[in-house]
């Protein structure tokens, strides 16, 4: 009797060598420090990853396209939104992804300017989310200000900061003009790329192509200047 043979897609594969190199990259001298670390991290995750899909759920639902709400994509719940596999990403390699939301773009009065408008959703949240983050520091250092000094306070506030910089990575990411991220379907809407004959080959290798980009660093020599210069801005509005 022969064994079950196991299917590894190409794409698995590279998502787990990325995330071992960056792990291996990042290196964990204190594992104790580094799970307090991303226990305190993971709510920011949760939320961004949750809010960023419920972006493009809710306004393709208004935009009239019933898609979303009848697969329960139409909520906050992170069950309905995050991939197992993207969250690992995230908490792992420093990017991630939830679960898409499936539209039917048939239902859209504008096809292709509410289809750029639901793209832009996601990131949207995104931003919106690390802008009232930054704004509940500013009002406990200016009302609270000894809360901080208190184990509760500390712990606050940094879920709090990762709730910036883990939004404002989001963000950044999913502007990368790469399928399938929000960036590429932004730019197809403004551009109108389906009517060029290499749109639908360049889509299906996009995948592999972000993640190659990942891989061998380029994301962090695009984003990384990006996410710390708004991260910066809103640290010193805190400061300020």
């Amino acid at each position: 009797m022969k064994g079950r043979k196991l299917n590894i897609s190409p794409m698995l594969m590279m998502l787990i060598l990325l995330i071992v190199t960056r792990f291996i990259r990042n290196g964990m001298t204190d594992p104790m420090e580094w799970i307090s670390d991303r226990l305190v991290m993971l709510p920011a995750i949760l939320v961004g990853l949750s809010l960023h899909e419920f972006g493009h759920a809710i306004v393709s639902d208004k935009l009239g396209d019933p898609t979303p709400r009848l697969q329960g994509r139409v909520t906050i719940s992170p069950l309905a939104h995050v991939d197992p596999m993207g969250l690992l990403c995230l908490i792992f390699a420093g990017f991630g992804w939830g679960r898409p939301v499936q539209i039917d773009p048939t239902y859209y009065k504008h096809r292709r300017r509410d289809e750029a408008m639901t793209a832009v959703a996601g990131v949207t949240m995104n931003l919106i989310i690390a802008i009232i983050s930054t704004l509940i520091i500013k009002m406990i250092v200016q009302m609270a200000p000894t809360f901080l000094d208190s184990t509760v306070g500390e712990v606050i506030i940094e879920i709090l900061q990762y709730m910036i910089y883990i939004n404002i990575v989001l963000m950044f990411f999913n502007l990368i003009p790469v399928p399938p991220l929000d960036g590429f379907n932004i730019i197809t809407q403004i551009f109108d790329l389906r009517k060029y004959s290499w749109y639908y080959t360049f889509s299906s290798y996009g995948g592999i192509i972000l993640l190659l980009i990942v891989l061998f660093g380029g994301t962090s020599y695009i984003l990384g200047p990006l996410v710390r210069s708004l991260y910066n801005i809103c640290i010193s509005f805190i400061t300020a």
